[in-house]
């Protein structure tokens, strides 16, 4: 009889390894890793290479910047004893000593994470107090890491204080909150704040590059530029949208596309916005219905279009100041902004930018948006053919009627090309100062500083106006700033430096005072006209509220 043979247990199928989502496998696992965020990495380097480790750090920003991460690199940094057992604390663990492998898997037993979210009563709080007291089982430190920790209750915050303050040797607390306002100051006042920065476009399209070449994936620059873009300075959601993207890619066939990046997002191609923009300015209100259509017929938000058009003008005024280009910014849109901000003025830029956000606003809460979206753009493209308010105070003034004023701009031909089109110039800001005071509120209304012309109604009662000195009253009390105030947004509006200054004098009455004066004395006529105070004499009780009259003065 031949013994048997024991063949052994049969080949089992490899088990598929789950997917990861970008976000997760991409985690930093070093502070080389971790962008964006060199000032803060800077200052752990020297606290560590110095001794000098504080006993609790508070790490906020907005969500995906990298907050739980750091605090878990800290956790590495300061508990890493190197390849060979023998190191000490370090702004660059090692990675493959058992405590750095153990905290990166989320497995080491003096490394505790606890999310506040869930854990927000004063319990959960003396769980970590009372087992603080005992010395760390394997580590340098016993480490609790509390992630959202705004969301502790007010018992467990004021039960957690003095443990937070003086803490033992071996211990150390990492917190991460996106809501730093919510952390009550005593608390504060006992940790090391860190607050991480959005990460800046520029860095998070190379990160976004540098990804998507170690996934083997193409993608046009463009649209990891649109990504980077869409994430806000968050690097966890531009993970998030590149994974989506890869996998639309996967789909459609190819590499990520900024066109299908475009789609999947719902943004408005920024091309077409700056021929939208082009027409407005043109004042070309068929043109520009048609294109804003066009943009609602693929599927961009009107809302959108607006939040766009808002971009772009914020992007002329930065370039008319003279800001550094933005190296994300593509060179067509660069110089399309320079040639419009060489033809608008900054009282025009103000004024688009208030229609435009009155008209985002009014989209965002319409029952019919796209309806709304065009009925904000006509009104940007009728106010771009009048004349500036403190010109009309100018005009009227000195003796000018309206017939001086120049007529509507009709439809311009102008191209439909995505380079920067040419612009009909809104009106520029008066040469000279205005002629008198009233002039001048004119101005700063049309400026754009609505509330300092209206804190001027109210309160300015004008003792000399000389331009470009001005006297105000100060027999009744004035608000806070408005002297600095007006000498600031007059040298803004005109371009020179004006003089304010206050003299205890009475001064003139202020607008309101005067209008509530007027008001008050075509009261007084009116009751005392012949047919009102007879029906007074016949009604005693009764009030006159409103009335229409011819009276000259």
């Amino acid at each position: 009889m031949t013994d048997s043979l024991d063949l052994g247990e049969p080949p089992q199928p490899a088990m598929a390894q789950p997917y990861r989502v970008l976000a997760r496998k991409y985690r930093p696992q070093t502070f080389a890793e971790l962008i964006g965020q060199d000032a803060m990495v800077t200052t752990l380097a020297n606290a560590i290479r110095r001794g000098r480790l504080a006993h609790a750090f508070l790490l906020t920003g907005v969500r995906g910047v990298g907050k739980t991460s750091t605090a878990r690199l800290i956790a590495k940094a300061l508990n890493c004893i190197g390849p060979d057992g023998e190191g000490g604390p370090t702004i660059d663990p090692c990675g493959v000593c058992e405590p750095c492998r153990a905290i990166a898997e989320g497995r080491h037993i003096d490394v505790i994470e606890m999310d506040a979210a869930s854990h927000t009563g004063v319990d959960d709080v003396r769980e970590i107090i009372d087992a603080s007291r005992y010395s760390a089982v394997s580590a340098r430190y016993k480490i609790y890491i509390v992630d959202e920790v705004h969301m502790l209750s007010k018992n467990a915050f004021n039960a957690l204080l003095k443990t937070l303050e003086e803490p033992p040797e071996h211990v150390k607390f990492l917190f991460a909150t996106t809501e730093v306002n919510k952390v009550p100051v005593t608390v504060l006042s006992r940790c090391q704040r860190f607050d991480l920065r959005r990460i800046p476009t520029d860095k998070l399209g190379a990160h976004f590059a540098w990804v998507a070449e170690q996934e083997g994936i193409e993608a046009e620059p463009e649209a990891l530029a649109l990504i980077a873009r869409a994430a806000e300075g968050s690097a966890r959601d531009g993970l998030s949208i590149l994974d989506q993207a890869i996998a639309h890619a996967g789909m459609e066939g190819g590499g990520v596309s900024a066109e299908a990046v475009r789609q999947m997002l719902g943004l408005s191609d920024r091309g077409a916005m700056r021929e939208l923009m082009g027409l407005v300015l043109a004042a070309d209100a068929p043109g520009a219905l048609a294109a804003l259509r066009r943009q609602y017929d693929y599927g961009v938000d009107p809302q959108s279009v607006l939040r766009a058009l808002l971009e772009t003008v914020h992007g002329v005024t930065l370039v008319k100041l003279g800001t550094p280009p933005d190296p994300a910014q593509p060179a067509e849109e660069r110089s399309g902004y320079e040639e419009w901000a060489s033809k608008l003025s900054f009282p025009a830029l103000h004024r688009l930018w208030q229609l435009l956000l009155k008209g985002h606003d009014e989209v965002a809460r319409a029952s019919l948006p796209i309806e709304a979206a065009e009925m904000a753009l006509l009104r940007v493209i009728h106010a771009s053919s009048l004349p500036d308010p403190g010109e009309l105070a100018r005009r009227v003034t000195s003796g000018e009627g309206p017939s001086s004023t120049a007529p509507a701009p009709g439809p311009s031909s102008m191209s439909t090309s995505t380079s920067a089109p040419a612009v009909a110039p809104l009106p520029e800001a008066p040469a000279g100062p205005p002629t008198d005071f009233a002039g001048v509120i004119a101005l700063l209304d049309g400026d754009g500083q609505i509330a300092l012309a209206e804190k001027l109604k109210i309160s300015a009662r004008l003792i000399r106006y000389d331009p470009p000195d001005i006297v105000l009253s100060a027999a009744k009390p004035l608000p806070a700033d408005l002297v600095a105030d007006l000498a600031a947004g007059l040298q803004r509006a005109t371009g020179q430096r004006w003089k304010v200054t206050t003299d205890d004098a009475a001064g003139a009455p202020s607008v309101r005072e005067a209008e509530a004066k007027e008001k008050a004395d075509t009261l007084d006529w009116v009751k005392s006209t012949t047919v009102v105070k007879a029906a007074l004499d016949a009604f005693p009780d009764a009030e006159v509220t409103a009335w229409e009259t011819n009276r000259r003065s």
